[in-house]
């Protein structure tokens, strides 16, 4: 009882407009039928004495001779089943249908800054490496999203497109440093559209670009191109690699690069910065000791969660839909629909 309580209350159409069409169908077959009754309105040109001896015979007689006079239950079948016929179009429906499906899983684009002043040992032992340990946690925490890694410097390079092999850019990230790149430079810039590239080829709703930098050098640009992401749907999250005292800037061939004293020059973090392209690009902007955070909430916005669940995948889901109960209109319809086609039905 309470399961067809439960179905009465769930009752409902899937295509509700086509309940529009039966008054109209209906005053067609009341239509129909008026105008059968009155013999096809021949009665109002011949005698009704003359069109009684000019009617065929009743094909009721066993002559064959013709078509019998319609009765009014045929324009009731009619109009039955053209009820029938809307109703199952309208798709009543009453309980659910399961069915597994998938999601696209999260985009993540991890971008690492790679200019000379990322050498800089404010932090231990320089800003570069912790940023690489930064990214092994990113990439711990990924599981099922898919990856890549973009560093820059005064031009950005893709070193990995996106991936769920994480092992891959794992391997890859070792021997990042500021000295592998073909030119010194710091704009971010060129990295955010080649983030944006990577991310506009995928699937997933969920695009993250994650930044690791102590500043850059094209600020304009660098927030135009994070406006730009935010635009079409991405998110630009910033982690701050550095201390606001800061730390020299080693030079390639030792010693520290001189600032316009001659004094070894500083490399500060630029947090106010590093804030505005995060605020820019819709995301949030956090320092090395607040990363946890920011990775769990990569995972809680669209990032698969860890599960203990017997799964064949972490980004599979379960769907649900309404049944179409039409269906079980149709053996109604058949029947009354081939009591109509015999021969006189109408």
């Amino acid at each position: 009882m309470n399961r067809l309580a439960e179905a009465a209350a769930a009752f409902h159409f899937l295509r509700p407009a086509w309940l529009l069409a039966l008054p109209l169908l209906w005053a067609a077959a009341a239509w129909l039928a008026r105008r059968r009754a009155r013999d096809g309105d021949w009665s109002a040109l011949i005698d009704a004495d003359l069109l009684d001896g000019l009617r065929l015979a009743d094909a009721d007689d066993g002559s064959g001779a013709g078509a019998a006079p319609s009765r009014p239950w045929h324009w009731l079948a009619l109009a039955l089943a053209w009820t029938l016929a809307v109703l199952a179009l309208a798709g009543p429906s009453w309980s659910r249908d399961s069915a597994p499906g998938y999601r696209a899983p999260a985009a993540w684009v991890l971008v690492l800054d790679l200019s000379p002043s990322m050498a800089a040992a404010d932090l231990a032992p320089n800003r570069f490496t912790r940023a690489r340990y930064a990214i092994e946690d990113l990439l711990a925490a990924a599981h099922d999203a898919r990856v890549a890694l973009v560093v820059f410097g005064e031009e950005a390079f893709a070193v990995v497109p996106l991936t769920d092999d994480v092992q891959t850019v794992r391997s890859l990230l070792a021997p990042l440093a500021p000295p592998i790149l073909p030119v010194a430079g710091d704009r971010l810039a060129p990295a955010l559209a080649r983030a944006g590239a990577l991310l506009a080829g995928t699937a997933s709703r969920h695009g993250h670009v994650v930044v690791l930098s102590d500043g850059f050098a094209d600020p304009a640009a660098a927030l135009q191109a994070a406006a730009a992401l935010r635009g079409s749907g991405e998110r630009v999250d910033v982690v701050g690699i550095g201390t606001a005292g800061g730390a020299p800037v080693p030079a390639p061939d030792g010693g520290f690069v001189a600032g316009s004293g001659g004094q070894p020059r500083l490399a500060r973090l630029d947090a106010p910065l590093l804030q505005r392209l995060a605020a820019t690009g819709g995301g949030r902007y956090v320092e090395l000791g607040a990363l946890p955070a920011l990775i769990a909430a990569l995972q809680a916005e669209g990032g698969p969660q860890r599960t203990t669940a017997p799964v064949a995948s972490a980004a599979a889901v379960e769907l649900s839909r309404w049944r179409d109960g039409g269906v079980w209109l149709l053996p109604a319809l058949v029947l009354v629909a081939a009591a109509l086609a015999r021969r006189g039905g109408l």
